[in-house]
């Protein structure tokens, strides 16, 4: 399986390095918009919503109200990306909130109605506002604005490879076997947590001098990155919650090694709207 993973990866990020870099703005919030609706089909099968007409109108739903935000936010005078700020903030709100719902395994778990539209709103709280976060970093800082965008997502694929690893390695050894959500994750451990924080933070260092930080603003850097991290673990605990409640091992097969999109994306979407607010709070 790690070399199944490692292959995928190796093909994967080059193409998402690439899109990142060299595409404008716009063109990567098209692209981001596909992949994010593609994670979004697959959080209906966790929301338990099989009928495809009842899918397709909810993904139109979610898609309308991105093309409404971009609408919106166009005038006379250009771009403005307050809207995006405004969504990126009420994402932050809504992954904090969201640590009762992981404190109350049994909320939600039954598959009826009730259930449905929690998970469903769920899902648009989760995906839109880290779609939101992703064009405000990568377009409001003009030349850099892509970099800062590698950035903030390589420091969650460090995070989660760094997790990944270390648990391997020393998963049990430090923290005499204790398991960071027992219920919602069993393999998850503290030394996986804490692998992921150092990789984190070492990636987000590297790329913040790429992306033109100055040693002055590095401690704002490092902590941005240590909140990025954390929202990420939130995020992947979080779709493992719903993940128990489906009875379903990964959100999909598309993605060899890795399960399906929204199994990639889980990390990101709690990360990227912290790491976008924290940017801007820290001022680098």
């Amino acid at each position: 399986m790690t070399r199944t993973r490692l292959i995928a990866a190796l093909v994967m990020a080059p193409a998402a390095i690439a899109a990142i870099l060299l595409l404008p703005t716009p063109w990567l919030m098209a692209l981001t918009a596909v992949v994010f609706m593609a994670g979004l089909w697959e959080w209906f099968d966790l929301a338990d919503v099989r009928d495809s007409l009842a899918r397709s109108v909810l993904l139109a739903a979610n898609l309308a109200l991105m093309v409404a935000l971009v609408w919106a936010s166009r005038s006379s005078a250009g771009f403005s990306f307050v809207l995006l700020q405004l969504v990126s903030l009420i994402g932050v709100v809504w992954w904090l909130v969201s640590l009762l719902w992981l404190g109350r395994y049994e909320f939600a778990s039954d598959p009826d109605s009730h259930a449905r539209a929690i998970k469903l709103a769920a899902g648009t709280l989760s995906l839109v506002p880290a779609w939101c976060a992703l064009a405000w970093i990568h377009g409001e800082d003009g030349d850099v604005g892509h970099r800062w965008l590698l950035a903030a997502l390589a420091i969650v694929w460090a995070a989660d490879s760094g997790a990944y690893f270390a648990g391997r390695r020393f998963g049990g050894k430090l923290f005499k076997g204790r398991r960071l959500a027992p219920r919602i994750s069993p393999n998850k451990t503290f030394e996986g947590l804490l692998g992921g924080l150092v990789a984190g933070v070492a990636v987000g260092i590297g790329l913040g001098l790429f992306a033109g930080a100055s040693v002055a603003q590095l401690p704002w850097v490092v902590l941005a990155s240590v909140i990025a991290v954390l929202f990420s673990v939130i995020g992947d605990l979080f779709e493992s919650l719903l993940k128990r409640h489906a009875g379903m091992k990964d959100s999909s097969q598309l993605i060899p090694g890795h399960g399906g999109v929204l199994d990639r994306l889980d990390g990101v979407l709690a990360a990227l709207p912290a790491f976008a607010v924290a940017k801007a709070l820290f001022g680098f």
